[in-house]
Parts: C-alpha cells; sequence; structure tokens
C-alpha cells in the first residue's frame, strides 16, 4: 500500500463563524481534534495546513499566507512529493466526520472530491507543480477553478450526508443532533 499524507486544512479566517473554527468544542473536544482522529487511521502521517499546532507536523501555506484553502493543500503537495508520500487524502479543520469507506473510493490516478465537499479530497502528489502554476496565475484561487484545471473526479456516497460546519448555528445543529 502506498504511504499517504494526510493534510488537514486549517488557515481559514473563519469569518462566518465569527471565531477560531478550529478550536469550537464538539463532545468536549475540538473540531480540529475530531479532524486529526477521522482521517488519522487512512495515513502514514497527518500535517496540519496554515496554523500551528503543539506536538504535530505543521506547514505554512505555500506560497504564502492568504491563500486560502489551496495554499494549504500545495504546502501538503510538496510536503508529500519531497518525503516519499504518494499522495494527499485532505480535509478541513471543520469536519468531524470522515467515513472509513471514502479513501478506497478517492484514490486513484487523478485527483478526486467528494461530492458537495470539496476539501474532501484526493491529491496526487504529483500535482505539485501544476498547482504552483496555477497559484501563481492571475486567478481567484478559488478550489473550483483548481478543480476543473487538473479534471478532478466527483465520488459519491449514497444516503451520507456530512456537516458543513461554516456558522455557530451548523455547530449548535451537530450538538442537538447527537443529543
Amino acid at each position: 500500500m502506498a504511504r499517504l499524507l494526510g493534510a488537514i486544512l486549517a488557515g481559514g479566517r473563519a469569518t462566518r463563524f465569527g471565531s477560531d473554527k478550529a478550536a469550537a468544542l464538539l463532545d468536549g473536544r475540538r473540531l480540529i481534534d475530531h479532524a486529526i482522529d477521522a482521517l488519522s487511521p487512512h495515513v502514514a502521517a497527518i500535517a496540519i495546513c496554515g496554523r500551528i499546532e503543539d506536538g504535530q507536523l505543521c506547514l505554512p501555506d505555500r506560497p504564502g499566507p492568504d491563500m486560502g484553502p489551496l495554499g494549504g493543500l500545495n504546502a501538503a503537495l510538496h510536503h508529500a512529493q519531497a518525503h516519499g508520500f504518494a499522495g494527499v487524502l485532505s480535509t478541513g479543520c471543520d469536519m468531524p466526520f470522515y467515513p472509513a469507506d471514502l479513501p478506497a473510493l478517492l484514490i486513484g490516478e487523478r485527483a478526486a472530491i467528494l461530492d458537495g465537499q470539496q476539501l474532501l479530497g484526493w491529491w496526487p502528489a504529483a500535482l505539485a507543480p501544476e498547482l504552483d502554476a496555477h497559484l501563481a496565475e492571475d486567478n481567484n484561487r478559488s478550489i473550483r477553478g483548481w478543480l476543473a484545471r487538473i479534471g478532478a473526479r466527483t465520488v459519491t456516497l449514497p444516503g451520507l450526508v456530512l456537516p458543513n460546519i461554516n456558522r455557530p448555528d451548523d455547530l449548535a445543529a451537530i450538538r442537538r443532533d447527537r443529543g
């Protein structure tokens, strides 16, 4: 089995959330800790992208700060390429769940994302120079533009509904649902 790097994309400003989303609590634990635990069984190592976390491999966004999720993904791809990882499985710091069967559906010859969750993806390490080129161009650095450029596949898991935590109300709804 190929060695995979897990990337927790955590460099966002969380403007809609209003505070540090990664540090928000669910079941008494930070969202970022849930994301780390959910992704860890599927990868050889975890990298936190765009944020400093004690005791974790932390990668600054590349080529610089405020690049959005693609800056974190770019840092993870370059780390993966430089350290012998086949590719990167990514998730957001606000994604406390990672379906066990998702990696098998995502991993392939080309990049893939989960339908409706653009940060839950598979990215072959060989894409690092292509993402450098994309970020160097005059564009809005949207993940949608990147996905179109590389022809990423979209994977669907029937019946799967994952929470999208953008506002405090979204987190409150998950807390209510979990009882």
